[in-house]
């Protein structure tokens, strides 16, 4: 059996398809102005990939943010739904779930067979999730990698204790007008995040083991932030961006 699942995010969009039960494609395009154009291209990319036909797909599922707008998909499932069943595939031993995207956080507690047992989410605010990251990184002067990359270079602590995104924008920049270092600036922007994320979190029941996915979960600096605020080792599964594509192929072919 193929299915394909296509996760419709604020940012991007991914699309996985699985072959009995194995991944054999994944593609990942902005989301841009055109949803259901952008998704339609993304998952012809994977076909591709895949070196299929569309025909040859028995079930599409589709997940995120805009996933009732793809009108093709034959199902849509929650973005909660998906991320564990996808993380029960990659990770059988997490039972904790934070997932970081670019607009919204959540923390999902899960059993060994990835069925959602509670939830939080955060998405009234985007000062705990992707975006929060890239607005700081403008207002540092730096791209997002070069943010990373000296955040770990941090020696000193440097409070961010605005939790509005533009507030914090605002302290960023007073921050560096009275020459604190660029690094340790990052350092607390990426604290910052950890911090409210990791306060969501804690709503739900925390067991071991612990993984963090979504696109910022590439954010190394952000991973070692949770690790401190969480107070137990992180799991990333490998591209974690493609966490909730997975899990609603997976669910397509249940």
């Amino acid at each position: 059996m193929i299915t394909a699942g296509i996760d419709v995010g604020a940012k991007t969009i991914k699309a996985v398809i699985v072959k009995d039960n194995q991944i054999v494609a994944r593609s990942i395009n902005p989301t841009g102005f055109e949803p259901v154009e952008t998704a339609e291209k993304t998952l012809e990319e994977a076909v591709k990939q895949a070196g299929i036909s569309r025909k040859d797909i028995n079930k599409i599922f589709t997940t995120g943010a805009g996933r009732k707008s793809i009108t093709f998909a034959d199902n849509n499932i929650t973005e909660v739904t998906a991320d564990a069943k996808g993380t029960n595939y990659l990770l059988p031993s997490v039972r904790t779930i934070v997932d970081i995207g670019a607009e919204e956080a959540r923390g999902i507690s899960s059993d060994a067979s990835g069925k959602v047992l509670d939830f939080s989410k955060n998405d009234k605010c985007a000062a705990g999730a992707g975006a929060f990251v890239e607005s700081m990184s403008r207002a540092l002067e730096v791209t997002v990698p070069a943010m990373i990359e000296i955040s770990h270079k941090s020696t000193k602590e440097a409070p961010i204790n605005a939790t509005c995104a533009v507030f914090a924008e605002s302290e960023v920049v007073s921050l560096i007008h009275t020459k604190i270092d660029k690094a340790d600036i990052a350092h607390a922007v990426h604290d910052a995040i950890a911090s409210r994320v990791s306060s969501m979190v804690r709503r739900i029941p925390i067991e071991k083991d612990v993984a963090l996915i979504g696109g910022v979960a590439n954010n190394t600096a952000i991973v070692e932030a949770m690790k401190k605020h969480l107070g137990v080792e992180v799991k990333v599964p490998e591209k974690p961006e493609y966490v909730g594509a997975l899990g609603a192929a997976l669910l397509a072919a249940a």
